[in-house]
């Protein structure tokens, strides 16, 4: 009689941001259509390790399950991945499953990515207006303009770039691309536009664009796909002609 076919997984733990990160085996029924996230749900319904012991159930993040909130981004067999994306029948077994690097972890598989919102506060990632009164209609936009906006606005906030990028360090380090896309969607909206030189004030400290390094693999790994080289190009461009223009004004 031929084995039941079966999912093995292989999770890397941690109880809490200060306990020491230790690995356990789940191994569950095989079901068509698996992805990661299913695949944990299965094993939240019967937490029994491959030694037979029973375990809390792993933690993890996840909401839309479509790719759209972020959420659930980890490490999938040593490469940073969305888990409601990654199936399972096109992973190797048995498929490891590891925190993000470039986060702190709260437990498990769940990171604490406050440092890409404060990341956003820095370079001031919104359009300030006055809500005291009704403004009307907005600004219109150039069809070339607002598909080139909407490329940069799929920033799902996942995290995936920092953690690919080799300049991003947990403590520090380049503050990463999706801050960098997002200070360009606002530089390119004709409001936004006004509060440029802000945005570009703080991607010219340390932490800016000056210390991304061109290894582009946050381009490779975007889950939406978004031109991040192209957006740090620009911006550099644009960090280039306000360092001139203020050397112009000394």
């Amino acid at each position: 009689m031929a084995a039941e076919r079966s999912i093995a997984l292989r999770i890397r733990r941690q109880d809490g941001p200060e306990s020491a990160p230790y690995w356990q085996g789940f191994r569950i029924p095989w079901k068509p259509q698996h992805n990661v996230l299913s695949a944990l749900m299965e094993v939240r319904t019967n937490p029994v390790t491959t030694e037979g012991a029973r375990v809390p159930a792993p933690a993890w993040e996840m909401s839309c399950l479509e790719e759209v909130c972020g959420s659930c981004a980890m490490v999938v067999n040593g490469r940073p991945a969305m888990g409601c994306t990654a199936l399972v029948d096109k992973l190797t077994q048995p498929i490891t499953l590891e925190p993000l690097a470039k986060f702190p972890v709260v437990r498990d598989l769940i990171v604490d990515r406050s440092r890409m919102f404060e990341a956003l506060k820095r370079v001031r990632a919104w359009i300030p207006i006055d809500g005291t009164y009704d403004l009307g209609p907005g600004p219109r936009m150039a069809p070339d303009l607002q598909q080139q906006r909407y490329a940069l606005d799929r920033c799902i906030t996942c995290g995936l770039c920092l953690e690919v990028c080799p300049q991003v360090r947990q403590s520090g380090g380049f503050i990463g691309a999706s801050a960098v896309g997002q200070a360009l969607l606002m530089n390119l909206h004709p409001t936004g536009a006004l509060n440029r030189d802000e945005r570009l004030d703080a991607l010219m400290g340390p932490g800016g664009i000056a210390d991304c390094g061109n290894a582009q693999n946050c381009v490779e790994v975007c889950p939406k796909e978004i031109p991040l080289t192209d957006a740090i190009a620009e911006v550099g461009r644009q960090t280039t002609g306000k360092w001139f223009r203020d050397l112009l004004r000394r």
